[in-house]
């Protein structure tokens, strides 16, 4: 966010559409998924399997059931509070707090969108290897000064 006023950032975050809440949605990627797919976080989506980081809940691996993209909530199965009429409930966990440990991939689209991100990170370190192996020193450019034009004076240009 461009912004840094923490009332201004709030509005942002509770304003924001659909496209742009996909993105705040991600999740780190496990060591091993990361490793093999070539990007450190992917937004979380129903049927991923994450394993909780944060809270009381820490430790707790449990695939995603329910993603609420109005709060900013995900819901784990087996991440559950008791109620008092007997009956559980599933605990909302933000998506920035558990780790994916493996991806649902059935969707077509999302694995174009891990191959695009894979391929990029790996064109970025191609890019570092020429830069590094172009060391040789580029002559200097000349400088170019420009002239400034003379001003007419009142007399010079038949002004008052």
């Amino acid at each position: 966010m461009k912004t840094t006023k923490p009332r201004i950032q709030r509005k942002k975050l509770y304003q924001a559409p659909l496209h742009k809440r996909y993105k705040l949605f991600s999740a780190p990627l496990s060591l091993e998924l990361k490793s093999s797919h070539n990007t450190n976080s992917v937004p979380v989506r129903a049927g991923d399997t994450v394993q909780v980081m944060r809270g009381d809940h820490k430790e707790i691996e449990g695939k995603v059931s329910r993603v609420d993209l109005r709060e900013y909530r995900i819901f784990v199965e087996g991440v559950t509070r008791d109620k008092i009429d007997g009956s559980t409930a599933l605990i909302p966990i933000h998506p920035s707090k558990v780790t994916i440990t493996r991806l649902n991939l059935d969707d077509k689209w999302r694995r174009e969108i891990l191959k695009r991100k894979g391929s990029a990170t790996a064109k970025a370190e191609l890019a570092e290897e020429k830069i590094v192996e172009e060391t040789e020193p580029k002559p200097p450019k000349k400088k170019r000064t420009k002239r400034k034009k003379a001003r007419k004076t009142a007399s010079e240009s038949g002004g008052a």
